[in-house]
């Protein structure tokens, strides 16, 4: 873990090959506390090389890049002289991949797509193991060392301000026992909830890692968000 944990922002590059979604990702990072976004690049060389410049404390890395992978930036990252925290933000979701850049040291890992709020919660978490790691002394106890492991690992996320356990539980199960993905509004109808209320609950479901959400296009307009259990 990067940083000493003074007070102060985390400093964030965003790595995408797509110009729209690196902007869509900055503009995540930017609206939650305590974080700003360092840069924002394209490629796996221009990663290297702005890590160099802008000194950032987080990468946020996509793993396809036009000139190469993210996981070899990520081990090319592992020997920079400025050290640096990697989270990585990608479709891959085959086991091989994920496996590799958890042996590669990243953080934490977030599939593509995703909403601001899983985001968000990966964010606060990784602020959460930075101050964790600034009250620790020299040396840490194992009861410390368990309580940063499980950050890492991802903790149960608590549940936002208006939503209770009972009712998640209820969408939870819901989502659990569909034979296919569901849409806020299908699921606001088999449990009684508004259809604002049933997104709540599905997209802190995404946030927790216990849900998916997978677009689905249509012929125009926005695509139709649609959400499957992951557990």
């Amino acid at each position: 873990m990067t940083g000493d944990g003074h007070a102060g922002e985390i400093r964030v590059l965003v790595v995408d090959d797509d110009f729209m979604v690196a902007r869509i990702h900055g503009g995540y990072v930017a609206r939650v506390p305590g974080f700003t976004v360092a840069d924002v690049v394209h490629t796996g060389s221009a990663a290297i090389e702005s890590v160099t410049t802008h000194r950032p404390d987080l990468v946020l890395l996509d793993i396809y890049l036009p000139d190469m992978s993210g996981l070899d930036v990520l081990m090319a990252l592992r020997g920079a002289s400025h050290p640096v925290d990697i989270l990585m933000i990608t479709a891959a979701r085959d086991v091989t991949t994920v496996r590799a850049a958890m042996r590669g040291g990243a953080v934490n890992y977030l599939i593509k797509p995703f909403t601001a709020r899983a985001l968000t919660a990966r964010l606060e978490q990784y602020a959460e193991m930075r101050r964790r790691l600034a009250t620790l002394g020299d040396e840490a106890r194992q009861d410390e060392v368990d309580q940063l492991f499980g950050t890492v690992k991802g903790v149960p996320l608590p549940l936002p301000k208006g939503l209770s356990v009972t009712t998640c539980t209820l969408v939870a199960t819901a989502l659990r026992k569909s034979d296919t993905d569901m849409s806020a509004a299908e699921a606001a109808v088999i449990t009684g909830l508004s259809r604002v209320s049933a997104r709540r609950y599905l997209e802190h479901l995404c946030a927790a890692g216990q849900a998916e959400l997978r677009p689905k296009y249509g012929t125009a307009g926005r695509p139709e968000h649609r959400y499957r259990w992951t557990g």
